[in-house]
C-alpha cells in the first residue's frame, strides 16, 4: 500500500509556493540539459527528467529527498512511498530501493534534490538540543514520507542558493545544514532519525551492522557472526534488520555485492566473471542469475547499456533522486 503525505494546515502557502518556485528555477538552471548535476555544496545533488522513468534498483544512503516539480515512487520491499513537491522523503540508513519517476514532461520536467544526512552532525544536535531519547517501540522501516514544512523548505532554499556564491559554501553550508538537520529531528521524521542515532537502540545497532556489511561485503562471515559482533541475539538481529531494510542480512549483502559488481563493469570495465569473483561470488552462473533478477538484464548487456548512456552507477543513483 502506498504511503503519501497530507496537506500542512499551519503553513504559509504563499511563502511556500514562492520558495518552491525558486527551487524549480534553480534546479532547472543548474541541471540545464543534463539529467543530473553535483552541487558544489557537499552531498547535494540535483536531477532533471523530462519523461517518466522505468523502475531503477539501487542503494540510497541516509538522505533527505525532495522534489521541486514532478512526482516519484520509491519501493522498499512490498511498501510503496510516493512523494512530490509538497512532501519529502527521509532514509535513516542505506536502503535497497526501487525508484521510479512517475510524473515528468518536457513542459514540466521532474526536478529533484538529494541532500545526504551526516550522522555525526545529527548526533551532536541531539546532545546540544538535549533531545530526549525515543521510548522503545516496534522497530520501523528506515524510510518515511512527510508533508514539507516551511522551516525545512527555507533551509533547503538557502542551501540551494549557496550554489550561486561558491566562496560562501565552506563557511555557510555547514551552518545551514545544521539548521536543516535540526528541523528534520524536530519534525515528523525525527523519531526515525533519533532511533538510528541513539547508541544502544536496535536501529543504531542495525545501522552499525549495515556499515560493517558495506565495508566487508566480499567477506564470507556468517550472519550469526555479525549478530554476535553487534552484541545482539541472533533472532533479534534478523528480526530488526528485516524490519528496517525489508531484507534479511544475507539478502542485503547480496544486494551490495551486485551493486558493486555493476559499478566495476561500468566504471572499471571489468568483464562479468571477473566482477563476480571480485565481489565475493564463487559461481559465475549464480551471479548471472541473481544479477538478472535484480537489474532486469544479464550483466554484460546491462553494463553495456549503462556505458552507452555515458553514466556510472553512482550517477544513475543521483539521476533518480
Amino acid at each position: 500500500m502506498a504511503q503519501t503525505s497530507h496537506p500542512h494546515k499551519n503553513r504559509d502557502d504563499r511563502e511556500f509556493l514562492r520558495l518552491n518556485q525558486r527551487l524549480i528555477e534553480k534546479t532547472a538552471f543548474w541541471t540545464g540539459d543534463q539529467n543530473h548535476f553535483n552541487s558544489d555544496v557537499p552531498d547535494m545533488h540535483f536531477s532533471r527528467w523530462t519523461h517518466p522513468t522505468d523502475p531503477v534498483s539501487y542503494t540510497l544512503g541516509a538522505s533527505l529527498c525532495l522534489i521541486a516539480q514532478g512526482r516519484k515512487q520509491v519501493l522498499l520491499g512490498e511498501d510503496a512511498y510516493e512523494y512530490h513537491a509538497n512532501s519529502y522523503l527521509v532514509t535513516s540508513v542505506d536502503l535497497p530501493i526501487v525508484a521510479q519517476i512517475t510524473e515528468a514532461s518536457d513542459e514540466y520536467p521532474y526536478l529533484g534534490i538529494i541532500i545526504g544526512l551526516d550522522t555525526q552532525v545529527l548526533s551532536e544536535l541531539m546532545v546540544d538540543a538535549r533531545l530526549p531519547s525515543i521510548p522503545a517501540r516496534k522497530t520501523e522501516r528506515g524510510i518515511g514520507v512527510s508533508e514539507m514544512s516551511l522551516s525545512i523548505m527555507k533551509s533547503v532554499h538557502r542551501l540551494v542558493e549557496l550554489q550561486d556564491t561558491p566562496q560562501d559554501i565552506p563557511i555557510l553550508a555547514p551552518l545551514i545544514k545544521k539548521e536543516l538537520f535540526y528541523h528534520l529531528l524536530m519534525g515528523p521524521q525525527g523519531a526515525r532519525l533519533r532511533q538510528m542515532i541513539l547508541s544502544g537502540s536496535h536501529s543504531h545497532q542495525i545501522a552499525q551492522a549495515i556499515q560493517w556489511l558495506k565495508a566487508n561485503f566480499q567477506a564470507s562471515d556468517s550472519m550469526d557472526e555479525l549478530a554476535d559482533r553487534m552484541n545482539m541475539s541472533r533472532s533479534g538481529f534478523y528480526q530488526h534488520f528485516k524490519a528496517i531494510t525489508s531484507l534479511s542480512p544475507l539478502q542485503y549483502r547480496k544486494h551490495l555485492r551486485l551493486q558493486e559488481a555493476r559499478r566495476l563493469m561500468v566504471v572499471e570495465q571489468l568483464d562479468a566473471t571477473t566482477a563476480a569473483y571480485r565481489v565475493g561470488y564463487e559461481s559465475a552462473t549464480q551471479f548471472n542469475r541473481e544479477y538478472s533478477r535484480l537489474f532486469g538484464k544479464p550483466p554484460a548487456s546491462d553494463a553495456a547499456l549503462l556505458r552507452g548512456m555515458g553514466q556510472s552507477t553512482e550517477e544513475s543513483q543521483v539521476l533518480t533522486g
